[in-house]
Formats: structure tokens, sequence, C-alpha cells
């Protein structure tokens, strides 16, 4: 069911979560990380923000902070593993994105971490989170005016800057458009029209902002049937989820549908958010069968678990090249995940118990401090190092850094390193 669940999720993100994604991209004229920062992030993340209303709405526990804190780490520097192992193209990334992504985090982390150091969250401690995400959007708004005016700012004394202007420049003339109207047209939009579709392919449809539109042959059915052997075996294997999904998801893929793509997003959100909840379920059979620790479970099969979405969609997304917006879904998707405690703590101190605040525990909380910030500057640092760049050295280099932190908060969880006690059931 395990892996079921996991084709599941890959068939959800590939036929119809990330194609909603691009037309939503184009008719906002978002660019790649600005796309993946936000809607990625949010339409990936439904589980966290489900499992976070769960816990402050019905268990009353702390399973909302565990699960996305717990997830952070894997999120960071476990989905930037698998993007640099499992993907064949060597993507480019870009400075300000990655670098505007990790400062939002940082500064959500320490907000949540500084509101629950005292066990209690009140009204106006959750509405500065709400406040945090909203000056984030803010930022994306105006996303190309602050990167252009630190591209001229900085570009003098960093490398990287001057590399990604001399880079923007070279690409200007293959994105399809003429060159006296593409570069103006370029500037003010960064609208990446076909960034889920084959470059090939698409660059001969591609005359116009909104390339999608003059596409005149409609998308091939889902259930036509792959030439390669082993996919025709995964495509029998997964049938039952094809049809399932095609019967309940517009496909915006197909012209008959295709302005029905905030249908087909937040549908796909559900599926995702369903499938997850199963996933979750049967990775904690399998960890209570094979007898492991509960608190080693929420830092390892869990927390993957949890992150399968993110991990999926970021992969497909730096197979096709677009590193930018994989990595800006890794931590956009940790920047939404402190937005989804927020909402529900907000709802509940504000209008549902305004008597007092919510209690929380937040045992372990500096070692999860410094874990989260270190996390951040390593993925920081092995990017520049790596001459920003996704490929199979990066992903390396995290898959390291990700079984180091993981052992090493197994070991605290368990009470062998540090001072933390550790909790039997009953006790």
């Amino acid at each position: 069911i395990i892996l079921y669940m996991f084709l599941a999720v890959s068939i959800v993100c590939d036929d119809y979560f990330l194609p909603s994604l691009e037309i939503i991209s184009e008719c906002l004229g978002l660019s790649q990380d600005v796309a993946g920062a936000t809607f990625m992030a949010a339409g990936s993340s439904a589980p966290e923000l489900v499992t976070a209303f769960l816990g402050v709405f019905v268990t009353k526990g702390d399973i909302g902070i565990s699960t996305i804190l717990g997830s952070a780490i894997y999120n960071l520097l476990g989905i930037s593993a698998a993007c640099g192992l499992l993907s064949s193209v060597v993507s480019r990334l870009s400075c300000w994105p990655l670098f505007r992504d990790c400062l939002a985090y940082t500064i959500s982390v320490a907000a949540v971490l500084a509101m629950i150091s005292d066990n209690r969250v009140y009204w106006y401690e959750s509405a500065s989170l709400l406040l945090i995400y909203g000056c984030y959007i803010l930022v994306l708004c105006f996303d190309i005016k602050i990167n252009q005016y630190l591209m001229k700012k900085f570009s003098p004394c960093c490398t990287c800057f001057t590399r990604a202007m001399e880079e923007n420049a070279e690409h200007q003339p293959l994105a399809g458009w003429q060159e006296e109207s593409g570069p103006l047209i370029r500037k003010q939009s960064r609208t990446d029209s076909g960034i889920f579709q084959d470059k090939v392919d698409y660059s001969q449809l591609s005359t116009s902002l909104h390339g999608l539109d003059e596409i005149s042959e409609d998308h091939p059915n889902v259930f036509t049937m792959p030439e390669a052997d082993m996919k025709r075996i995964l495509w029998v294997l997964s049938l039952p989820i094809i049809t399932l999904l095609y019967l309940t998801i517009p496909d915006c893929r197909r012209q008959f549908w295709r302005n029905w793509f905030m249908v087909t997003f937040f549908m796909s959100a559900a599926w995702i958010s369903a499938i997850t909840y199963v996933l979750v379920w049967m990775i904690t059979i399998a960890g209570e069968t094979l007898g492991i620790p509960e608190s080693v479970m929420g830092l390892t099969l869990l927390a993957a678990g949890t992150s399968v979405p993110d991990t999926v969609a970021s992969v497909l997304v730096a197979q096709k090249g677009n590193g930018d917006m994989a990595m800006s879904n890794i931590v956009g998707s940790n920047v939404f995940d402190m937005l989804c405690l927020g909402i529900p703590w907000f709802i509940k101190t504000a209008f549902i118990n305004t008597s007092g605040p919510i209690e929380v525990n937040s045992s372990g909380l500096t070692y999860t401090a410094i874990s989260l910030i270190c996390s951040v500057v390593f993925i920081l640092l092995a990017v520049h190092l790596n001459g920003w760049k996704i490929d199979k050295k990066l992903g390396a280099i995290c898959l390291v850094l990700y079984l180091v932190f993981t052992t090493l908060s197994i070991l605290y969880e368990l009470g062998i390193i540090g001072n933390n006690p550790t909790r039997v059931c009953g006790n």
C-alpha cells in the first residue's frame, strides 16, 4: 500500500497538479521561483495544513508542531538530495530566490520558536505569523523590481549576481519571442510559459506570451497505453487510481477543461492530502510492527511520508531543468508550514476560545532551533560551493548532511546525547 500511495502521488502531481500550476503561473505572469514558493508550496503542503488543524481542534495536542518542525530538515536537505540524485539534468540556480526564501524561512522559524518558548500561544502571537507570511507574499509581488535592484547594487562585488545577469541576457533570445519585443516582455513579467513542457516541443508553439493558447492539438488521453514495457506494467498497475482521478479531477491540459484550472488545483491538493493520510497511516503501522520507537518514527519515516508530495513535485520539475522552482518549492513549503501553524492557532485564540492562550509543549526547543537554522546555513553554503547548480554532487552532499542531522536528532530523542529525558507511553 505504501508503494502504491507513492505511485498515486506521482500521478496526481504529474498529470493534474503541475499542469494546473503552469496555467496559474501563465495567467498571473509568475516566474518559476515565485510560482514554486506560493501555489506549488501551498498545494503540496496541504497535508501539513490538515495535520495542524487536526492537532488544534481534534486531538488538542502538539501533533502539528512535531510534524511540521520534525519534517523541516527533511524538506530542506532530504528533498534537495532527491532532486540532485534523481534528476539527470543539471539545473542552474539564481542567487536571489534561494536567499529570499531562506531568509523568510529563518524569520518564520525564529517567530514560531519565540512564541512557543513559554508553552503558550496568544492570539497576537499567532497573528504575527500571518503578518510575516503576508510580508513574504508582498515581497514576492515586487520580486522583479527587488531582484533587479539587488543585481545592479551587488553585481560589482558578488560574482553570482554578475553571472546571473549574463545568463539572463544570453537566454532571453532563446525564450521563443522576437528579439525586438522579447527582452522587454521578459523583463516586465518574467513569465515562464511551458515550464513543465518539453523544451523542444514547446519552443515551436511558444510564439507569444501565453504559448498554450495557440495549441491546436489536444493533449493525449490519460488512458493511452505507453510504448515502453516497464511503463506499460506501471500503467496497468495504476489503472484503478488513474480512473478514479479521471472521474474526479478535470484535466486542464485538455482544451475542454482548460478554464477549470483552479478546480484542478484544489481537487489535486485534496487528493494529495487524502493519499498522504493513507501513506502516513501505513508507515505508522509498519513502524509499530517493526518495533521502531515513536520519536525515531517522527524524525524519519513520518517526516518523509508527510513530505512525499513536496518530494515528488520538486523532483519532477528538477528533471525538466527548472531548478529555481524546485528549490523555491522546498524552502517555500517550509515557510507555508509555519503559516499552517498560525492559521488554526489564530482561529482558536481569536474566535473560538478567547478566554486564554493555547497550551503547547516546547520540549527540545533549543536543539530544534539550532538544527533548523544550521540546515538553512548548510544548504546555502553547499549550493554556493557547488557553483549555484543542482547536480548529483549537490545531491550527495545534501544526503550526507541529512543523515548526519537525522542521526544526531535520533540520538538526542533517545537520550543518548544531551539531557532530553526519554518518554515512554503511560509514564
